[in-house]
């Protein structure tokens, strides 16, 4: 694995491709009813992703958008049953890294090539946390400890974010932590303060009160760079640290696959219109999210090339 591929991932402009449409259904925004499928529970990251993105794609068309929680399986319970909903263009679905680490790690029947892809709204980077009387100060003395003793990690299912970046600890560091599953970012969190794992890795949106308040610690953050949010600006990097590992998890829309080409392109003009307001803007402020937003075809070949990403990253 080499991180400076994984960083090009994030950064690099990607070439637009042409999105084939084969379409078996016509339904799209103007039905009077929009489902928006979260594949993982109520509170974690994800959930407050797709609450968030279908509040704006509501405002953009007009139409009401539900949000419905389908948990299991670290998403892959969710992603199926999307699967079979494939020609209504009514269900979209808020996604991020499962939807490629599932199917290379598991065996299930979808791929991220099933789906006809929206909208990518932004880069989500994580926080090495811990808490403040655990007894570490920095990312490299939790892995130091690993050097000498077991220490639980959460993690919000087996090809979460969390799990990939551990993974890339590991794999740097020449360290093994010990995994406690999870099915959300919300029950790690949990877990955390409950004093059942040591340390978890978060995205800032979940813990940002609990960094406030003190009851939780920020070791660093993996990403390539510091925060600029005045709330995380003081928080150094693992890079900094000696930790080489920084990563972001998308934060997308993705449409059930065989729908029209029309409703396709109404959802992703509808996504166009939500990304020039002031309320995304706000969303990724609040949520810490470095502004990265890919439409349709555009958003198809990052896919691919995040998806080649991880193949090479779980090999």
């Amino acid at each position: 694995m080499h991180l400076t591929r994984r960083h090009a991932l994030v950064a690099a402009p990607l070439a637009a491709a042409a999105l084939a449409g084969c379409s078996r259904g016509e339904a799209g925004p103007s039905t009077s009813s929009v489902t928006m499928i979260v594949p993982f529970a109520p509170g974690g990251g994800s959930d407050q992703s797709g609450r968030a993105l279908g509040d704006g794609l509501e405002r953009a068309t007009g139409r009401t958008i539900s949000v419905e929680n389908i948990q299991g399986g670290s998403g892959a319970i969710g992603y199926s049953e999307f699967l079979g909903m494939e020609g209504d263009g009514s269900k979209l679905l808020a996604t991020e890294t499962a939807l490629m680490a599932l199917a290379l790690t598991q065996d299930v029947r979808f791929s991220y090539e099933d789906f006809t892809p929206i909208f990518k709204a932004g880069d989500d980077f994580a926080l090495l946390v811990t808490r403040p009387d655990a007894g570490y100060e920095t990312g490299m003395d939790l892995v130091d400890a690993a050097r000498e003793r077991s220490i639980l990690v959460g993690v919000s299912g087996a090809t979460s974010l969390d799990e990939i970046l551990f993974s890339f600890i590991e794999d740097d560091q020449q360290v093994e932590f010990d995994r406690v599953p999870y099915e959300s970012g919300g029950e790690v969190l949990a877990a955390l303060l409950g004093g059942h794992i040591e340390a978890a890795s978060l995205n800032p949106s979940e813990v940002l009160g609990q960094l406030q308040s003190g009851d939780l610690l920020a070791l660093c953050a993996l990403a390539p760079e510091r925060y600029e949010a005045e709330e995380l600006a003081d928080i150094p990097t693992g890079l900094e640290q000696g930790l080489n590992v920084a990563f972001a998890q998308f934060r997308a829309v993705i449409a059930a696959g065989g729908i029209s080409d029309e409703a396709a392109e109404t959802w992703i003009q509808a996504a166009r219109e939500y990304a020039e307001t002031e309320e995304y803007r706000s969303y990724l402020a609040e949520n810490f999210l470095v502004e990265a937003p890919l439409f349709g075809a555009e958003l198809g070949e990052y896919f691919t090339q995040y998806n080649d990403d991880l193949a090479e990253a779980f090999s």
